[in-house]
């Protein structure tokens, strides 16, 4: 397990100005938002006030809900994206802080997320200390950055304008090359992401072509050769 730090670059969103910091809990998968509440719900100036299972959940607990500080967001969900809604949520609700909690490693989606807005990244393999940790941080209008993904950050900035091809797939595309890399089924990935197989089909299609690939085969060597995927 990784030990993270704390940038301390002052962000967007206004810093917390009392002692309790209002959490939101956005993911699609309830027992790992029951994990995520219990490692938060007993830290002193830390309550999380909901949760969502989805994207519209979350934006209609934001309307009428109790207020938030900080909302913790997987970007794998069904239907509208976490990061569609990091995206949204930074152009209509810029004094929310997001940290992202992921199953996807930093190389992954870090720095793409980092550039669209969140405070912070973390994988959901952290222990709880480091979350409360990175809760605080975002909370107080920090950054919280890992040691890997300042590293990242360094790199990309290092990089050419056009950077690494994988650069040039969206996000949703992004999404579903690094499951054809993890050899997961057009049926099971649509599952997944709230798609249509032959939505799926059709983003396959896009990514060989933008990536000027032939085959699922190409894909998994490229993901594992830049370490897109464990």
């Amino acid at each position: 397990m990784f030990n993270a730090r704390e940038n301390e670059m002052p962000e967007t969103h206004r810093p917390v100005q009392d002692q309790q910091i209002r959490i939101l809990i956005v993911d699609d998968h309830a027992i790992l938002r029951a994990g995520v509440r219990e490692m938060l719900s007993d830290e002193d100036g830390l309550e999380v006030v909901g949760e969502a299972g989805s994207a519209e959940e979350a934006l209609q607990f934001l309307a009428g809900g109790p207020k938030v500080d900080v909302v913790v967001l997987d970007i794998t969900m069904p239907g509208q994206s976490g990061i569609e809604l990091l995206k949204q949520l930074r152009d209509e609700r810029p004094e929310l802080a997001i940290l992202v909690l992921s199953m996807h490693p930093e190389r992954s989606f870090a720095v793409r997320l980092m550039r669209a807005g969140a405070n912070g990244y973390v994988p959901k393999m952290i222990v709880p200390e480091e979350l409360v940790k990175a809760v605080r941080a975002v909370g107080s209008g920090r950054r919280y950055i890992t040691p890997i993904v300042a590293e990242l950050l360094a790199s990309d900035c290092a990089e050419n304008e056009d950077g690494p091809m994988h650069n040039r797939l969206s996000e949703r595309e992004l999404q579903v090359f690094t499951r054809i890399a993890r050899g997961i089924s057009p049926a099971v990935m649509a599952s997944e992401l709230g798609l249509s197989v032959k939505t799926v089909s059709t983003y396959r299609a896009r990514i060989l072509e933008k990536m000027a690939m032939r085959s699922n085969a190409e894909i998994a060597a490229y993901a594992v050769r830049n370490q897109l995927v464990d």
